[in-house]
């Protein structure tokens, strides 16, 4: 009767510390997936918060400006966002007719307001020097953070 009790009482043992095992790695790997989601929630927020709008007008001729070989391509861009973005222009991807715009042949302008962020509801001024073909339909688009705005226009 005593064996019984014996072998019983290390069955418990046994199953108690497979139990506590088990509940550990639980632990670990909830804690784990609470930082990833975490981690991304941030990241998600942040796209979120951001947006912008390209605001100029496709058919009038200020978009495109040719000079002495040299063209110079104008869009006026809207933060509507939540978020405040870096009035440099670094949080912008830049691409033209399907082709990477670098940051050298880049001018950011804030219109209004401060000029060491470019906030909600302020007007910004991207200039890039792009020499682009006349008589055919450009596009521009213009990324931050995930948020994608496009323009398409014609150069006469």
């Amino acid at each position: 009767m005593a064996s019984d009790s014996v072998s019983s009482l290390i069955l418990f043992i046994a199953a108690m510390l497979v139990a506590a095992g088990v509940a550990g790695t639980l632990v670990t790997n909830v804690t784990e997936i609470s930082g990833s989601i975490d981690t991304y929630s941030g990241e998600v927020r942040e796209q979120i918060d951001t947006d912008i709008e390209i605001i100029s007008d496709p058919g009038s001729d200020a978009i495109y400006n040719e000079s002495d070989g040299n063209g110079t391509v104008s869009v006026l861009i809207k933060n509507t966002g939540q978020k405040t973005l870096a009035s440099d222009g670094s949080a912008l991807d830049v691409l033209i007719d399907g082709a990477y715009v670098s940051s050298e042949s880049a001018t950011f302008t804030v219109r209004e307001g401060s000029s060491d962020a470019w906030r909600r509801g302020e007007v910004a001024e991207l200039e890039l020097e792009q020499q682009l073909e006349p008589g055919t339909e450009h596009r521009i688009v213009v990324i931050v953070n995930g948020d994608e705005e496009t323009l398409r226009f014609y150069v006469p």
